[in-house]
């Protein structure tokens, strides 16, 4: 498969793995503290990757909206990156993305045509080629700039890539009154209104399809058009043509169609076509007008509309799915995700996140009525929490940072270990968990009563018969992380125990 070479590529795309894992800092609590939403406040990259112990494989839609490298400086982004610099921004943040993507998840990113088709190749190689789904394009303006100076641009693109093609289904979209209007009954057929479709199909016909013919009770010979193949046997012409499901037109003249039924179709709902028009999925307009719902002293310079993250999230994700945008911008994504009843997490790095995002979710949780909120009847509730990144769980020697307490060495040690996040992100003993047949154990921060040996982050016989009483009947083998060991080789052996020392066997990984 082609890649994507660029000045700096190999740092780029080595940089995941050095970004440090960083605590996340309480600023504020919204609402319900039992919703479990979040809006974080710092570089979205070493936010992605504080998030993986907790929501690794768990995220089931990701929408994000990257600063589209127009050299065009932007009030709230530095939009003026050289083409490397963007790519090696886009590189390390995808990887991340793709480790928090469920299996059953889908990424979705708007671009324009600046970068849109090199981000195409960065995305196979980070998404593999084979789960590429569609390139999406909306018509984010409804008039024409009379002064382009080439053609007038008015749309953008929306990348969809899939974690695994053949696990993810997107959801079809909802029939529309319009669509139902297409229904008619001008013969009073008994089984309510129809549509007229062929009755043959635009593919090669087979050679027993080829010369196919049919005479229908009125004396009208049909055969299908050439190229194509019929859609239904004689038997099934047969049993329509009996039941008056055949049209010929009013006057009996035209070429014989098939009745299909409105109350008889067997999927109700159409799929999405890749084309979405600004009346269907929302303009840029749109999008700052309702951004001034929020701040009308400064309205956000690139907000995209409410409209288009409802189709995007109707086709992706069902209610209590957990959404992603880690270029947050003036909060649409959470907005809508809250509205529809999705959980979410947020990410900004700009001052905007307490000026635009807070608020505006702020007036979510209390049942703000702009936007999408009459189409999905939106009345308010819920809750979120407002965090900032706080300082490395680890210092540059290695150590583990003073502050860091037992849940997020619990949380990121999990991690490490298996790869998942943990199934209750709670941790109250140092038995994190049995992961295959290997029970997980850390011993710090005087989880069993305080720091001496006796009481805990020191492996001896007596913390070993407390630690063994947690889980008695384990078979399996046993892996510690602590201060230090007191028991000998042949005693970790017997016990099918290894132990691995705090902080020095610690790895980011």
């Amino acid at each position: 498969m082609p890649e994507l070479n660029w000045l700096g590529d190999r740092k780029a795309k080595d940089a995941a793995k050095r970004v440090p894992y960083r605590l996340l800092e309480p600023l504020a609590q919204v609402g319900d503290p039992a919703a479990g939403n979040l809006l974080i406040h710092g570089d979205n990259l070493d936010a992605l990757k504080s998030l993986l112990p907790l929501y690794a494989g768990r995220v089931k839609c990701i929408f994000i909206d990257p600063p589209y490298n127009t050299k065009s400086a932007f009030e709230h982004y530095d939009d003026n990156l050289e083409h490397s610099q963007w790519l090696s921004m886009m590189y390390p943040r995808l990887e991340l993305l793709r480790e928090l993507l469920a299996e059953d998840g889908s990424i979705w990113v708007t671009i324009d045509d600046n970068e849109g088709h090199y981000l195409k190749v960065m995305m196979d190689e980070v998404f593999g080629r084979r789960n590429f789904v569609a390139n999406v394009v909306w018509q984010k303006k409804y008039t024409v700039a009379n002064d382009s100076k080439w053609l007038a641009e008015n749309h953008d693109h929306v990348l969809l890539y899939a974690l695994n093609k053949e696990r993810w289904r997107p959801n079809r979209l909802a029939r529309t009154e319009a669509m139902d209007k297409r229904y008619r009954n001008p013969d009073g057929h008994r089984d309510g209104p129809w549509k007229a479709t062929p009755l043959y199909a635009k593919r090669t016909p087979t050679e027993k399809e080829l010369g196919f013919s049919f005479t229908f009770k009125n004396g009208v010979v049909w055969s299908p058009p050439a190229g194509t193949s019929p859609r239904f046997p004689a038997a099934e012409l047969s049993r329509m043509d009996a039941n008056d499901e055949i049209w010929f037109g009013a006057k009996g003249d035209a070429t014989p169609s098939r009745k299909t039924f409105l109350g008889k179709l067997s999927v109700e709902s159409p799929p999405s076509p890749t084309i979405w028009l600004h009346s269907e999925a929302g303009n840029n307009h749109e999008a700052r007008e309702e951004s001034k719902l929020v701040n009308a002293a400064e309205v956000f310079g690139t907000p995209k509309p409410e409209k288009l993250l409802m189709r995007i999230l109707e086709l992706a994700t069902n209610p209590n799915d957990l959404v992603l945008d880690s270029f947050l911008g003036s909060g649409t994504t959470a907005a809508v995700a809250h509205k529809m009843g999705r959980r979410w997490i947020g990410i900004e790095m700009g001052e905007h996140a307490r000026t635009h995002c807070l608020p505006r979710l702020t007036k979510v949780v209390e049942g703000e009525q702009g936007g999408i909120s009459t189409a999905v009847n939106w009345q308010g509730g819920g809750g979120f929490r407002f965090v900032q990144l706080g300082e490395p769980v680890f210092e540059q020697d290695g150590r583990i940072a003073p502050s860091v307490r037992f849940a997020p060495l619990a949380a990121y040690l999990w991690f490490a270990e298996t790869r998942e996040p943990h199934v209750s992100g709670s941790f109250e003993s140092p038995l994190l968990g049995v992961h295959g047949d290997t029970a997980i154990v850390l011993l710090y921060n005087g989880i069993l009563g305080d720091r001496r040996p006796q009481g805990g982050n020191v492996l001896t016989h007596e913390v070993w018969q407390h630690i063994h009483a947690l889980l008695p009947n384990h078979t399996g083998s046993w892996l510690v992380y602590g201060e230090a060991s007191r028991l000998q080789p042949a005693t970790l052996k017997r016990l099918n125990l290894a132990f691995r020392q705090i902080p020095y066997d610690i790895r980011v990984r």
